[in-house]
């Protein structure tokens, strides 16, 4: 089996009601959705993972990676991950767009070779050790307090015992929105709670100490990723765990991250950290280290969140899937089938062959962007 072509989409769609984030508002879902065709038909559908600009991950699988994997047997697909990754390494791009775009064209790669051999990418990476994941509900998004204790009531009315909730409105306004969500939800639901980077060292410590009463499960992403010292200081200072890496790439981003970080949970995303070939090392440090993973799937489309599912059912070291419960078209609009719907915090791993989805390419094209 050979590869015969590569293509890369970018998909956008606007928000009906755009989300709010620590010092950012998304108005809009992208995505950039990858194609690999072999010799035989059959095609395997990668995304990569992109915030903003998706059209340059879009650009980076046609002129940089499309070139080394044309011709090749999608079955070497470490050897094409290891010459994906050294074609731009030594230049400096071993981080960013260059890994989302690889991570797009692995999961296509493994996509394919599931269909090939009519299994399922879980049993590929070594077998399954859940048929079902349990699920929170992600995110609480920054709103008026009323707003996010409505939702969180909701939330719990929902079934689901895990919720995540974003802070990153100031210290005392998300201490008192907290204080107000877990008087309304109770003691017994577990509450996560995401900065998406949006505090100081300072910061992050003052809320966490007021917070250790209220058993919140995490803290995300209190501090930028690159400030791993930050991280470190706020792992030895709270008792409340420290997690992160949702805005990491590789394996050896992950060994700093943890190795440094301190972290206790690490939260790759499997369209960002490198794609399978990557995820299962970077699952595996994690599990040396006794650290466990819960993947990070936030604003991905439905591509993506099918590789996590799969990825996540073959880890032993595996803490917890987030669902993304907010409104997403690229996730719920573009399968013929709705496999990945999540059942009273519960999500069933699909047993097709290879990502076990079907991509509905008309409705694909509606999300289309030149």
């Amino acid at each position: 089996m050979k590869i015969t072509d590569v293509r890369s989409y970018t998909l956008s769609v606007p928000l009906a009601k755009p989300w709010k984030i620590a010092g950012i508002v998304m108005a809009e879902m992208t995505a950039t959705l990858v194609e690999v065709e072999a010799e035989n038909g059959l095609i395997g559908y990668g995304e990569a993972l992109t915030r903003l600009g998706p059209s340059a991950a879009r650009e980076v699988v046609q002129n940089i990676l499309k070139p080394v994997v044309l011709g090749a047997d999608p079955m070497n697909v470490d050897v094409l991950w290891e010459r994906m990754f050294s074609t731009m390494k030594g230049r400096g791009h071993w981080k960013g767009f260059m890994i989302e775009a690889i991570s797009g064209v692995d999961i296509a790669l493994w996509d394919l070779i599931g269909k090939a051999m009519n299994q399922p990418v879980s049993r590929l990476l070594g077998g399954r050790h859940h048929e079902k994941l349990e699920a929170y509900a992600s995110s609480i998004m920054l709103m008026e307090r009323s707003e996010m204790v409505k939702e969180a009531r909701d939330l719990v009315r929902q079934g689901f015992k895990k919720i995540k909730v974003k802070v990153g409105l100031g210290v005392d306004t998300d201490l008192g929105n907290i204080k107000a969500i877990r008087e309304t939800v109770g003691p017994e639901i577990g509450i996560m709670l995401d900065a998406n980077s949006g505090f100081s060292t300072e910061e992050a410590l003052r809320l966490g100490v007021m917070l250790e009463p209220l058993n919140i499960l995490w803290f995300e992403e209190p501090v930028p990723p690159h400030d791993l010292e930050g991280y470190a200081r706020l792992s030895d200072s709270l008792r409340i765990p420290v997690v992160g890496g949702e805005s990491e790439f590789t394996r050896w981003g992950f060994r700093d991250l943890i190795l440094r970080g301190k972290v206790s949970v690490i939260q790759p995303d499997i369209a960002r950290c490198g794609g399978f070939t990557e995820a299962r090392k970077i699952a595996a440090l994690a599990s040396a280290c006794g650290v466990t993973v819960a993947p990070h799937t936030g604003a991905s489309g439905a591509v993506s969140i099918a590789a996590a599912v799969q990825w996540a059912s073959s880890l032993s070291n595996l803490y917890i899937f987030e669902h993304m419960y907010t409104e997403n078209p690229l996730r719920t609009e573009i399968l013929k089938d709705p496999v990945l719907e999540c059942r009273d915090s519960v999500i069933q791993v699909p047993n097709g062959p290879g990502l076990g989805i079907e991509i509905d390419r008309h409705r694909v094209k509606k999300y289309m962007k030149s």
